[in-house]
């Protein structure tokens, strides 16, 4: 059976950010002639597919032309850039996601890639500002976009989204998970996809209230030990996953919203280990790089 991480992907991050350099135009110039750089292009970097695969960091003098973000500083004095550009396939390399890649990849590059997509994502949907419609360009190293006035700044946005694991608390093979199968997913084969229920945290709510609010209009279940697990940036386009458990009475009738959710239902920690170990094709699980995966293993675990 597969073991639970000891946290998702994507939070453990071994990066010193050094926003003290941010501000440091003379500092940042003369760290990109040395910088080692990831290209990011709508969510996809490249990577060599060893086993487990590399991130692709180019020399900055190999960097092509694009929006650059600083993205940090090891103390070795190795600094890192991303570069907002098309992916140029090379030779012996893929161009991937972070679905694909991001629970194989350690730690440091693991936290560039997300931190590359969630800054370039940001930028690409800030161009003019929201208040007065003026274009923005990026400043501080890519970590705030300033009209050209300088009479107003924008900074990165973080949405936050809960996402939880509903069971019945029942311990043993025979206990249940709730999961559901949104209205977005395409069939693979034939097979389909269930998750865990997630949803965004609404003005004037707290994320346990979101938990039970969205649990109950996507499935029509009630919830109650509403725990909260771990979270995972999730660049897309910006959120951070806030994930819990809660529990729900054992059989509670589950009634899909049709909206989100166009099937639910109850599985035992049998079914979900068969899948898992690759025993089993009845449905498909969240892929292992998400938030979902990891409650999932957690529980199972």
């Amino acid at each position: 059976m597969e073991s639970a991480r000891s946290g998702p992907p994507f939070t453990r991050g071994m990066l010193d950010r050094a926003a003290h350099r941010r501000t440091d135009a003379a500092w940042l110039s003369e760290a990109w002639s040395r910088a080692r750089v990831v290209v990011v292009d709508d969510g996809h970097v490249l990577v060599d597919p060893g086993n487990p695969p590399e991130l692709v960091l180019i020399d900055s003098a190999e960097a092509p032309q694009g929006e650059r973000f600083f993205l940090g500083e090891e103390p070795g004095g190795t600094v890192y850039f991303a570069v907002a550009a098309d992916v140029l396939p090379m030779p012996g390399t893929r161009r991937v996601d972070l679905r694909q890649v991001g629970h194989l990849l350690p730690d440091l590059p693991a936290g560039l890639f997300v931190t590359a997509v969630a800054l370039a994502n940001w930028h690409s949907r800030h161009p003019f500002s929201p208040l007065s419609g003026k274009l923005t360009t990026p400043a501080q190293g890519g970590w705030v976009r300033t009209t050209e006035d300088g009479t107003e700044t924008l900074w990165p946005r973080t949405d936050p989204a809960v996402i939880m694991l509903v069971h019945d608390d029942v311990a043993g093979p025979e206990g249940r998970c709730l999961l559901g199968s949104s209205t977005r997913w395409v069939n693979v084969s034939g097979i389909r996809r269930y998750s865990t229920l997630a949803g965004f945290v609404e003005p004037g709510e707290s994320a346990e209230m979101a938990v039970a609010r969205e649990v109950l209009e996507e499935v029509g279940v009630r919830v109650g030990d509403v725990r909260y697990a771990a979270s995972q940036p999730w660049p897309f386009p910006g959120s951070l996953m806030l994930g819990f458990h809660a529990t729900a009475p054992v059989g509670a009738q589950v009634q899909v919203d049709n909206e989100e959710i166009v099937e639910a239902r109850w599985f035992t920690r049998t079914e979900i280990a068969a899948v898992l170990e690759g025993r089993s094709r009845d449905f498909g699980l969240p892929f292992p790089a998400s938030i979902a995966h990891y409650l999932v293993t957690s529980w199972l675990g």
